[in-house]
């Protein structure tokens, strides 16, 4: 066994190559067992409703979504639960949408709209109808989605307003992209996932810092509290991270995975539309907390020095066997981790090749970030 241990002379450069491969070694072995198993082993148990929630209103900021909201809003408004209402802010549109609201209003009672004219000083971002429908609310209880998203079910409703127990004020849900053939889907979907088990396991970890607003749950209590979007309300988006960095406090949030509380989306079909998306949402990224950009930052760094260091020691004789059978434990224990992971987020298909969807996607995530614009988009 002795012969395999190398001599740690501190007059060898690759002594010291060897010691910052295990420091960042061990840096993805804590976010893999004490940052990513928060989730993988979370425990997700079927919660009765609360008694004292009187109702929840559902808030959907649409522009231009006459044909989503003709496919999925039915499916909203037919949720399995008591009382609840359904507000669209239907934000600028020039299609069909309004038409097809008064007449979906003929036949649902509990869908109230909220319209909102063109006019030539009004951005297109989300925040302005997400205000307008939320002091309308009747409940205090809200439920945000998007005009373009599915639930899984007739339970989604009762699954998210049934984490509302004693203290809980946010609820964080997870929103997947549907599956569909081509690598761009494949790539969207991993995308979802990757960033889908980071922030939930983040908040595990009471670190929050984002949920995604095609399917976040909070209360007006929550949102006055913070004072809505108004230390961001410049930029384009930050309705569903940097608020969530404002609103959640201590243990007021909790996540929920409930295969029922799912909410599907359509993927983008043109790498030209993912990326212009991607732009977007990294417009908030400098508007994070450093302590929060710093944890995110972490791991993909760790593993690209982790990655080149451990490629240098497999070039010296003496620290290759000790350099390897570290990197397989790192490897083996991501792969258990992660993976559990991404089957309770329902993406099985990943875990075989998890461990190089994770070299790939740290590099092509780091050069997209750095390569693409990051500034204020208002466009929807």
């Amino acid at each position: 066994m002795l012969q395999y241990l190398p001599e740690f002379d501190l007059s060898n450069l690759m002594t010291y190559v060897f010691f910052c491969f295990t420091l960042f070694a061990i840096i993805q072995l804590y976010f893999a067992l004490f940052v990513f198993g928060k989730l993988a082993f979370h425990s997700e148990k079927k919660i009765p409703l609360n008694e004292k929630i009187d109702g929840v209103s559902i808030i959907i900021a649409a522009r231009n979504e006459a044909e989503n909201l003709f496919q999925n809003l039915p499916f909203i408004l037919e949720q399995n639960f008591p009382k609840f209402e359904v507000i669209i802010v239907n934000h600028q549109s020039v299609d069909d949408s309004k038409y097809i609201l008064e007449a979906y209003k003929q036949q649902y009672p509990h869908l109230r709209t909220i319209e909102v004219e063109r006019g030539k000083h009004l951005k297109f971002g989300k925040k302005l109808p997400l205000t307008l429908g939320i002091k309308g609310a009747k409940y205090e209880h809200l439920l945000f989605t998007d005009a373009d998203c599915l639930p899984s079910g007739q339970n989604w409703l009762k699954s998210m307003a049934s984490r509302f127990i004693e203290k809980k004020e946010i609820v964080l849900g997870y929103g997947p992209y549907k599956k569909t053939p081509g690598m761009l889907n494949r790539l969207i979907r991993f995308d979802t996932a990757w960033i889908g088990m980071t922030y939930l396991s983040f908040a595990k970890a009471r670190m929050p810092y984002m949920g995604i607003g095609r399917n976040l749950a909070y209360t007006k209590t929550a949102y006055n509290r913070a004072d809505g979007f108004k230390s961001h309300y410049g930029l384009a988006s930050g309705d569903d991270d940097l608020f969530i960095q404002d609103a959640a406090q201590k243990k007021n949030y909790i996540i929920n995975i409930d295969p029922d509380s799912f909410c599907y989306s359509k993927a983008n079909d043109t790498w030209e539309k993912w990326l212009r998306q991607k732009s977007r949402h990294y417009t908030t990224s400098s508007n994070y907390k450093v302590f929060k950009k710093l944890m995110l930052g972490i791991y993909p760094l760790s593993l690209l020095i982790m990655l080149g260091t451990f490629v240098s020691l497999l070039l010296d004789s003496s620290f290759i066997w000790l350099s390897l059978a570290s990197f397989i434990l790192v490897l083996i224990t991501k792969w258990i981790v992660m993976g559990r992971s991404f089957k309770r987020l329902g993406e099985k298909g990943f875990i075989a090749a998890l461990p190089l969807w994770d070299i790939f996607y740290t590099i092509w995530a780091t050069i997209i970030f750095y390569s693409v614009s990051k500034t204020d988009r208002s466009k929807w």
